[in-house]
């Protein structure tokens, strides 16, 4: 976490299978590494995942964007920074951003929707995830 709290940061170290041909990570690892950040994220504000079905709601990814600003390679060291973009009242969105060196290479947003553990569909946002959730600050901008 930052020292605000707010925006949690989740190292990487990028593997030999995640290195396409042309030398940088290939797009698909992206995104397990911004799933890896989330579990950290929900673990350093106390509510990791396995927890989740104690308050009868599980997530689903309903909507995922990237946009790329510069490639990480084999041998770069790259963070994924977390925040809290927004909370509704049955889904919410967490804003990430890879940095190499303080250099942004990656921003995006993954917006997640709650549904019932008991298959009932989508259901408001249990208090003790909102509050895990923490502040809203986005770390995109319009």
């Amino acid at each position: 976490m930052t020292e605000d709290g707010a925006v949690f940061e989740h190292s990487v170290v990028p593997r030999f299978f995640e290195i396409d041909r042309q030398g940088v990570m290939f797009n698909m690892w992206y995104l397990a590494h911004v799933d890896e950040a989330v579990d950290g994220f929900f673990l350093a504000r106390d509510l990791p995942y396995d927890t989740w079905s104690e308050l009868g709601v599980d997530v689903h990814v309903a909507h995922v964007e990237i946009d790329w600003k510069a490639a990480i390679t084999l041998a770069d060291r790259p963070k994924v920074r977390m925040s809290t973009a927004r909370i509704g009242k049955k889904s919410f969105t967490l804003d990430f951003a890879f940095t190499r060196d303080d250099a942004i290479t990656a921003t995006g947003c993954i917006v997640y929707v709650a549904v019932a553990t008991d298959g009932s569909g989508s259901t408001l946002l249990p208090p003790r995830l909102v509050e895990a959730l923490g502040e809203v600050a986005p770390l995109r901008t319009a």
